[in-house]
């Protein structure tokens, strides 16, 4: 009996004890001092469970800081810090500095950010069984967590808030940035994209198809205890109604403590996975639902890389070269393939066909929007291709020629047997191979002419010249008499020196007069005109109506450079025109309608409401993505010249877009510089304008800066009727804030994250560098904003005025 006591003794100390350790662990608190090493002790800070740690984990041969998710056996990634910076060798430490920053240290003053708090004084730091770290107050309120910054994952009582981004990893052992997302849009509509395109619809290969419209707000949650738990929530009701959800129900015994994941997955689908202990406590990873339309990763746009193609074997996915083309990479198939061979010289936008021939590939799809189309027969559609310069591939498709320019991209074939229809594509692949004519599958080569046959072809020729010369001499004078009269014709039949490919509508005034109610609501005011709200198709389709009051010479100059200048680009960050009028002395130009207006009104206006910082840093990377396509993705770089606030307008989802291109300069493809007469708005003209020294790409760069200074501080650039001096010239007065680290002078009163704020002002200030070659590319200045390139700091931008 003695024993039993004494037993039963022992193990009521052993529960009390144990109660109490565990109670310990579950309140483990990581102090401030507290510090971690890749290979010491500890690496890492579990959460209570052990489930969830924060620390360093391997990545290729160093080391990177995230957070996993561990099963006892294998550890899975489920948010990375910093991903796209290279890892850190296993001198680095992670440092809870008494400050609250979360630091990781690389070298003797060498500390990048983890984590830090804007609002608050930071006592603690904890990693969750949720898989949350946080950074909490004295009233454990949480002042910084990771579930705000999410990567490609969300964990269960996460959300993804409208305007809110999952970005796939670049392989299952590399964390960095990939190549697809995820967008939890502003109208409702969940979406998959390839990462570096447009964002438009013919982009995305899979949607919710929630469009609910912009009049709520919207959030994709992930629901830690239910069946189904992904959902799209309406955020604006007051009973969070659910407006989609997974359709797979998959049911779990209770007590297993399942948690859930979803991820965009390198190959770009979405996956929702659970993690659950089975009934012999042996741990399960289930992949439970997906959409069902990408089971073919085929339909996965960018799956293959440009100028390939995806095909299904197997039923696995394989990345093909399309004819005239070889992989970029043998090792990986999927970046994509370049052309092998040489190209004929082009004039006129003729090609010489005889350089080239055109390879048919049947059963094709093609998900990408060709940049002209039209109604012909099949056989004249593979020789237009043949002969045009900017054709690289030609689609056929029920009686319709659809024309597409090199790279090409979103090809795949489909397998045997499942066509529908026997869509074909004709490829337009060189004669003359860059690769040794000794190689097999290679083209014959060019067949040489005989010496006989070119005795008679120069004679021909010198007939046909000598007749020639005769009727221009004849001609000459009747030429010379009526060359005011063709110019005129020239302009009333609208023939404006557009290419063919160019598919704009050519309206009539009446028509232009009467959607405009006889141009009654201006909405804005240009150099030479005016703007005006319209409607087509019934009241259906909003448009803007720029209307060129008198056609002098600077009006028709604005009228043929926004032609040749906007008609030929499509990117989403550049305001869409949609067609003109010309007739006799009318000029106008119609335009998708922005609801929003100009950012000049968003940032500039009486409202004291201010976008907050990411919508500001959301501003900034449009309009600069906008311009890196000017500058460099279009076949000649274009200068807008005239970057400001009243020249971006803000659509119905406030995504930024550049417009007015009266002032652009266009220059040749192997162009990078130019000489001319000064133009664009005083105070955003960058300095070269005044020197008499030839034009850049940097001269918009220089107006970029300027415009960003002023979105950061919503304050415009120059304000005369200041009390300081100092503060007239905002970029002086910036920089001299920054030089003695005191930015918060210029944003008084309001919430700052001061990170962004830093790295948006040191942006700024490269760009406005008085020396053009100081500036950075657009390019650069889109991965600085983006947080890919660490932003150094800059000098002072105009040492003779600071």
């Amino acid at each position: 009996m003695a024993t039993t006591a004494s037993n039963l003794y022992f193990l009521l100390l052993v529960s009390f004890l144990c109660g109490r350790f565990e109670t310990a662990h579950a309140n483990q608190l990581i102090k401030l001092g507290a510090s971690l090493s890749p290979i010491g002790r500890p690496s890492s800070w579990p959460s209570p469970s052990g489930r969830f740690s924060f620390g360093f984990y391997h990545q290729d041969n160093g080391f990177k800081v995230g957070i996993w998710l561990f099963d006892g056996i294998n550890k899975t990634i489920v948010w990375t810090s910093n991903r796209d910076d290279p890892p850190v060798s296993s001198n680095a430490r992670l440092v809870l500095t008494i400050n609250g920053e979360l630091l990781l240290q690389t070298g003797p003053g060498q500390n990048r950010v983890i984590a830090h708090s804007n609002n608050g004084t930071v006592f603690y730091a904890s990693m969750l069984d949720s898989g949350n770290f946080v950074l909490r107050n004295k009233s454990l309120e949480i002042l910084w967590q990771s579930f705000d910054y999410p990567t490609d994952t969300l964990l269960g009582g996460q959300i993804l808030p409208t305007g809110g981004q999952l970005l796939s990893s670049s392989s299952d052992t590399n964390h960095s940035s990939g190549r697809f997302q995820l967008s939890m849009q502003a109208d409702g509509n969940l979406v998959l994209y390839p990462r570096y395109s447009a964002d438009t619809p013919s982009d995305a290969y899979w949607a919710s198809n929630t469009d609910y419209g912009t009049s709520f707000k919207y959030y994709l949650l992930l629901n830690s205890s239910d069946t189904q738990p992904l959902n799209i929530v309406n955020a604006s009701s007051s009973n969070s109604e659910i407006l989609w959800r997974d359709v797979t129900s998959f049911n779990f015994s209770k007590g297993n403590n399942t948690i859930y994941r979803a991820t965009v997955d390198s190959d770009g689908v979405l996956r929702l996975y659970a993690h659950f202990d089975d009934a012999n406590r042996k741990h399960q990873v289930t992949n439970f639902w997906s959409p069902r339309d990408l089971d073919n990763l085929c339909k996965v746009k960018a799956f293959c890389g440009f100028n390939s193609y995806c095909t299904i074997n197997d039923n696995q996915p394989y990345c093909n070269c399309l004819p005239g083309t070889d992989f970029i990479d043998p090792s990986y198939h999927n970046l994509g393939c370049k052309r092998n061979f040489s190209e004929a010289e082009c004039k006129g936008r003729k090609d010489n066909a005889t350089f080239y021939y055109m390879s048919p590939m049947s059963d094709m799809s093609l998900g990408d929007l060709p940049y002209v189309e039209e109604e012909i027969r099949e056989e004249e559609c593979s020789s237009s291709c043949l002969q045009d310069c900017y054709c690289g591939a030609a689609f056929y498709d029920n009686n319709r020629c659809k024309k597409q320019e090199f790279p090409l991209r979103y090809v795949g074939r489909e397998t045997q047997g499942s066509s529908s229809s026997p869509y074909t594509l004709y490829i337009k692949v060189g004669n003359q191979s860059l690769k040794s004519r000794d190689e097999p599958n290679q083209p014959p080569p060019i067949k040489t002419t005989s010496k006989k046959a070119i005795k008679v072809i120069i004679l021909i020729v010198l007939g046909f010249a000598i007749l020639l010369c005769s009727s221009v001499a004849a001609s000459s004078r009747f030429i010379y008499n009526t060359g005011v009269l063709s110019y005129k014709r020239l302009l009333e039949i609208g023939d404006l020196g557009l290419s063919d490919g160019i598919t704009l509508r050519v309206f009539s005034y009446n028509e232009l007069k009467k959607a405009t109610d006889s141009f009654k609501q201006e909405v804005g005011k240009g150099s030479f005109g005016s703007v005006y709200r319209g409607t087509l198709q019934k009241g259906r389709k909003l448009i803007a109506v720029k209307r060129l009051h008198r056609l002098i010479e600077e009006g028709e100059r604005e009228f043929q450079a926004e032609m040749q200048a906007i008609g030929k680009t499509h990117h989403k960050n550049l305001v869409r025109l949609l067609g003109y009028c010309a007739e006799g002395s009318k000029r106008l130009l119609v335009y998708e309608y922005m609801s929003n207006g100009s950012l000049e009104k968003l940032i500039f206006g009486d409202s004291t409401i201010r976008p907050d910082w990411e919508q500001r840093r959301r501003i900034a990377l449009d309009i600069a993505r906008g311009l890196l396509y000017l500058h460099e993705q279009c076949k000649a770089p274009i200068i807008h010249c005239d970057i400001k606030p009243q020249n971006i307008l803000m659509d119905e989802f406030l995504t930024a877009k550049i417009s007015d291109f009266g002032l652009a300069k266009l220059l040749m493809p192997d162009q990078t510089r130019t000489f001319t007469q000064v133009r664009g708005t005083r105070g955003y003209l960058a300095p070269e304008w005044n020197k008499n020294t030839p034009i850049t790409v940097k001269a918009d760069v220089y107006s970029y800066g300027v415009m960003l200074l002023e979105i950061v501080f919503c304050r415009r650039s120059l304000v005369v009727n200041m009390s300081n001096p100092e503060q007239i010239v905002l970029s002086n007065w910036v920089y001299k804030c920054f030089a003695r680290r005191e930015l918060n002078k210029l944003v008084v009163g309001e919430e700052v994250d001061n990170s962004l704020l830093e790295n948006m002002v040191k942006v700024g200030l490269w760009c406005i560098q008085d020396e053009p070659f100081l500036r950075p590319s657009m390019k650069s200045v889109v991965l600085m904003l983006e947080g890919v390139t660490e932003v150094a700091v800059p000098p002072c931008p105009s040492p003779d005025s600071i």
